[in-house]
């Protein structure tokens, strides 16, 4: 059996090529692919090859590289001594742009009734953003910036709200960003630039500034404008993972006022159950698909553009293009 999988074969290339595909061996699935999910951050960065020699993107990235991580399929085969899975569940994985994928059972997290396939392509986004939200150490009560609203800042948005946040404020130059976030929970929308809020922050949260900040740019040159929106002892998470880390810069608010920096990766948190750690990759993405299941989240009404993956080509291209107002991008396989 062949499938299809999309490649980014180098700098702006793509191309979705046949390739086989082996049976399931001891304690893999493997899943006909329904929905996948461009992660546009990530994704975006590989495609362009805008990241600089010796970061980790340049350790990763090599052509041909297969694309995408946030995946939804059903199961079509079912390898010796995986118990719990039958043919036709759905499962949310890690699995790339193909239409057959292979997967460690333990891995694969069931879609839960209710929830479409569609919408379960966001669990691996959920799943870091989630790491992020937990290295906030957030409070009742918070007041939390969220600058960026792409996919992860539309989620992170949602999770600010969910903990108990008092404000919300979400901070874009895009206006169809900032109304999908005040759709999603967030108090006060912002459109301009980090380096323009500090006076509208400092008003709405009555001059404290904010407990908590998250840069979701992924624009190296956005850090600096953060850091003076976070309260002295507040906090900064960076989520948005840069290709030019080298172009961050620290300014005298991390020492003068003791602002903490916490980085948030995906990679923070154990994949799947690991003595000792109440929450990995695997139960932060089950609990984000509760979420979704129990209406706590959503994520329906931020898919924008649905693709066939014989289109990737003018998928890519139109995100490039109409970044400022597409969301979710969903190839559609099956």
């Amino acid at each position: 059996m062949n499938r299809k999988t999309i490649f980014f074969t180098g700098k702006e290339q793509i191309e979705v090529r046949e390739e086989p595909v082996e049976p399931p061996r001891a304690g893999e699935l493997l899943l006909q692919t329904t929905r996948t999910l461009i992660s546009t951050g990530t994704e975006g960065i590989v495609l362009t090859g805008n990241f600089s020699p010796g970061t980790h993107w340049d350790r990763w990235v090599s052509y041909p590289f297969r694309a995408g991580y946030s995946h939804a399929g059903r199961v079509v085969g079912i390898g010796e001594g995986v118990e719990g899975w039958k043919i036709g569940d759905r499962a949310a994985t890690y699995g790339g742009h193909t239409s057959y994928e292979i997967v460690q059972a333990t891995q694969a997290v069931r879609i839960p009734e209710g929830v479409s396939d569609e919408d379960a392509t966001w669990a691996a986004l959920g799943s870091t953003t989630q790491i992020g939200a937990r290295t906030a150490n957030h409070i009742m009560g918070d007041s939390v910036v969220v600058i960026g609203l792409g996919l992860l800042g539309q989620l992170v948005n949602q999770y600010a709200r969910l903990l108990g946040a008092l404000d919300v404020i979400a901070v874009d130059t895009a206006p169809r960003r900032l109304e999908m976030a005040a759709a999603h929970g967030a108090t006060e929308t912002l459109q301009m630039s980090a380096a323009d809020a500090l006076p509208h922050v400092e008003r709405i949260t009555r001059g404290r500034r904010a407990d908590v900040v998250y840069d979701v740019t992924g624009n190296p040159v956005v850090f600096a404008t953060a850091l003076p929106l976070a309260r002295d002892l507040g906090t900064l998470v960076l989520l948005g993972d840069a290709g030019n880390p080298q172009e961050q810069r620290l300014t005298p608010d991390v020492i003068k006022r003791g602002v903490r920096i916490a980085g948030a990766h995906m990679t923070h948190a154990p994949a799947g159950h690991t003595p000792g750690v109440r929450w990995s990759r695997y139960g932060m993405r089950e609990l984000f698909l509760t979420y979704l299941q129990r209406g706590q989240m959503r994520v329906k009404d931020l898919n924008t553009h649905r693709y066939k993956p014989e289109q990737a080509s003018e998928a890519y291209t139109m995100l490039q293009r109409e970044r400022a107002t597409a969301m979710g991008v969903i190839f559609e396989w099956a």
